[in-house]
């Protein structure tokens, strides 16, 4: 492990202006993914910021909308009574996300900010774009069964890790980070980056910029939702795909509104806007939700060994639709 400085921060301001003067710096965290990363020598920050110490509130405001600190442990987001009974597919995008001690460890900013478990962007041996831009992508002709089948490249058809995300991305959340230039606001859905030709860049903000919040908007049917993952064992595993959904069904049985993400999919967490598109004003019928999830995959690339995702995602969206349905019309 390359040598480096630590400095654990206890305001904003403290953190903004050390990762300012001290060039190669990075915010920690839980440190779940950036100090594996670290061990592996693929991360070498030349200085390390602690910023665990900041916001941890989870505050439930009186609109219906909540804000959830950085530095909120996963743990506590998921058990907060608010986020169950509000937003219940973010909770269960948590509780499917990791094993509990890394729950226990894991901030909200730093799931954000985890990097992909690509197997051969964890190899050095093997050509990377996402660690050595220009490299090549040995994925590509490689053992590719967990990789992209939406908005990938020919330089990277890596996926994006988080659960959380995925529930966050169907939620309308928002990203509030600092940084020298002062404050602004992202879209969850804006914040990470499509692969491109420059997959090494993952999301939207400056260097220097800090996560300081995430808020979640009020959305008056997120109690009818539902988190479900698909993964090759029901232990600690990544998504092959997942879908977090919430859908608003009137008393006709019609659709009134939706929310889909997908996670397992993409580089980064897939709002299914073509999906909810086709399926507001249509019955809640397992045919509506086919068809719309035939809409949202009409696109996918499939390579040797992941092409079964597409039928994969297809069925895992029409199925977690179906269940959100039956609770709705009960």
């Amino acid at each position: 492990m390359t040598p480096f400085s630590y400095a654990r921060v206890t305001d904003n301001a403290e953190a903004i202006r050390l990762a300012r003067v001290t060039p190669g710096a990075r915010y920690l965290g839980g440190g779940t993914n950036l100090i594996d990363l670290m061990r592996e020598t693929i991360e070498q920050p030349a200085a390390l910021v602690d910023v665990t110490a900041l916001s941890r509130t989870i505050e439930a405001r009186a609109d219906g909308s909540m804000l959830i600190g950085a530095a909120a442990r996963n743990t506590a987001v998921a058990a907060d009574r608010a986020v169950r009974e509000r937003f219940p597919v973010l909770s269960r995008a948590i509780l499917a996300g990791a094993s509990a001690q890394i729950r226990n460890m894991a901030t909200t900013a730093g799931n954000l900010m985890q990097r992909t478990r690509c197997y051969y962007f964890y190899d050095d041996a093997a050509r990377c774009n996402k660690r050595d831009p220009g490299a090549g992508c040995d994925a590509i002709d490689g053992f590719n069964r967990i990789h992209a089948i939406l908005g990938a490249s020919p330089a990277c058809i890596a996926t994006h890790p988080s659960d959380m995300c995925v529930a966050l991305a169907a939620l309308d959340a928002r990203v509030h980070a600092e940084g020298p230039n002062g404050a602004r606001t992202l879209r969850l859905v804006d914040f990470h980056r499509l692969p491109g030709g420059r997959p090494d860049l993952e999301t939207e903000l400056a260097p220097g910029e800090l996560i300081t919040a995430i808020e979640i908007p009020p959305l008056p049917f997120a109690g009818n939702s539902m988190y479900r993952k698909v993964r090759d064992r029901a232990s600690y595993a990544f998504a092959l795909v997942s879908v977090a959904a919430a859908l608003d069904v009137g008393p006709d049985g019609t659709i009134r509104d939706v929310r889909i993400a997908l996670g397992g999919v993409a580089h980064k967490p897939w709002r299914a806007f073509a999906a909810e598109a086709a399926l507001r004003g249509l019955p809640a019928t397992e045919a509506s939700f086919r068809a719309a999830a035939e809409a949202e995959l009409k696109d996918a690339a499939g390579l040797r060994h992941n092409a079964f995702k597409i039928e994969l995602a297809k069925r895992v969206i029409t199925a977690t639709l179906a269940g959100i349905s039956g609770d709705a019309r009960a």
